[in-house]
């Protein structure tokens, strides 16, 4: 029988996901009728015995417990603190045990969610983007009219964004400032600023601008990603150097309008980077608080960002079975073998991300009891439809019709999106709980 162990809540209201009715038809469940969803908990399901339905999403509990873990205590030991990305996710759940697990807040990137966070009990968010669609402006001026208690820090990269929010203040005013971070940009990339007068100058408007306030800078350094990592590293390294002069220099001119000055960067490429080249800006009239957005961590992945945690982990001098572990995993079905080297899969584009690379074929398994056995490094998934996926491997490999293929994914973002319920598995995949999203 499955455990009924859950994540931590973190004080959000997460209770009408337990007693929602999971209908027939739910991707990855076996049920004929409906099923309350608090209750799959006791139904003694195990993907390996082919009791889910196929595909099927999972996570695995105990690495998510562990990055969980892992990544406060590297932000004690650094002296940041996280708001992870939860676009990564869109699961209240995994926002409730983040936040349980010492998270400042969530950062998001959209209105919406910034929305559906709100519903569910977030009380701090970094909307790590600029506010400037009318609509937007006027949602998020409701959740802070309507809930003193709920914060929300913006960005701004233009006078033309800030003239925009600065006329929804004056229609509609708040009991304290709205604070923005002045996003630092990069040349040729995403928004922000183009350099440092530009984002100093705009640093200088937003003081200046009643029912504004300006609460640090931001910037994104995942972008500098490339194949020379050398280089890579050099870059972030000037990029944080030069969001650090920026605090100084708002600093000297008395812009900041809060106790505290946030600095925020660190998506799930380089935070340790970012850890240790926003702990030294040096003096400051107020404390300066490092924010790191890193939303891939708690998942992690067995493709992109394992490669990169692997070099975090390398700089850090963390063992690699001591670093960040991959936590999630589609399993499909073997559909047919129509060919010697070939099996088809019944998983495929709707089902597993292949933005950055495709999954991995990691293990199979004939339903039954026991464990997953590795497949060969040359077993490869070479191609994606919708539905399927083309497994190459060697000809003699026994993998047959009905076998159960587990895989793991490349950038996870883009794979739950696909999957409004995932089921979190014990180590030997017995199904203990689910996992909703909601993008």
């Amino acid at each position: 029988m499955a455990s009924m162990s859950t994540l931590p809540k973190g004080g959000l209201s997460l209770s009408s996901l337990d007693e929602q009715l999971l209908q027939p038809g739910t991707k990855g469940l076996p049920i004929t009728e409906p099923l309350r969803q608090g209750a799959i908990a006791v139904q003694g399901w195990n993907v390996l015995r082919g009791d889910t339905g196929l595909p099927v999403a999972v996570l695995k509990d105990s690495a998510l417990r562990h990055n969980l873990d892992w990544m406060r205590d590297f932000c004690a030991r650094h002296g940041a603190l996280l708001a992870p990305h939860g676009k990564t996710t869109m699961s209240p759940q995994l926002f409730g045990a983040q936040l349980a697990n010492g998270a400042w807040g969530m950062t998001l990137a959209t209105v919406a969610q910034v929305q559906t966070a709100h519903r569910f009990g977030v009380r701090r968010v970094l909307l790590a983007n600029e506010l400037v669609a009318r609509a937007d402006i006027q949602a998020v001026l409701a959740l802070l009219h309507g809930d003193p208690d709920f914060s929300c820090v913006a960005l701004a990269d233009s006078a033309a964004g800030v003239a925009l929010l600065a006329q929804a203040l004056e229609a509609h005013p708040l009991a304290r400032p709205l604070p923005l971070l002045v996003e630092l940009g990069i040349a040729g990339k995403r928004a922000g600023c183009r350099g440092m007068d530009q984002a100093l100058a705009l640093a200088r408007t937003i003081a200046a601008t009643p029912g504004l306030q300006l609460a640090g800078f931001e910037g994104y350094e995942g972008l500098l990603v490339s194949s020379d990592r050398d280089a890579d590293l050099a870059a972030v390294d000037a990029f944080l150097a030069q969001l650090a002069e920026l605090v100084r220099r708002a600093d000297a001119e008395g812009l900041f309008g809060a106790d505290t000055i946030l600095l925020s960067a660190g998506g799930s490429s380089y935070f340790d980077l970012v850890a240790r080249g926003l702990a030294g800006i040096g003096p400051t009239t107020r404390p300066v608080q490092a924010i790191l957005r890193s939303g891939c961590y708690l998942t992690c992945d067995h493709g992109l960002y394992r490669r990169l945690i692997g070099e975090l982990n390398a700089r850090e001098g963390v063992p690699e079975q001591g670093g960040l572990r991959a936590a999630l995993e589609v399993w499909s079905v073997v559909l047919s073998r129509p060919e010697p080297e070939l099996a088809i899969l019944g998983m495929g584009k709707r089902d597993a991300s292949y933005d950055v690379e495709l999954p991995l074929a990691l293990a199979w398994h004939r339903p039954g009891p026991g464990m997953p056995q590795a497949l060969p490094p040359d077993a490869l998934i070479v191609k994606m439809n919708d539905q399927h996926a083309y497994l190459k491997l060697p000809p003699a490999h026994p993998l047959a019709v009905g076998d159960l293929v587990g895989c793991g994914i490349s950038h996870p973002c883009t794979t739950f999106d696909k999957w409004p319920l995932l089921l979190a598995v014990d180590d030997g995949y017995g199904v203990r709980y689910a996992i909703n999203t909601a993008f």
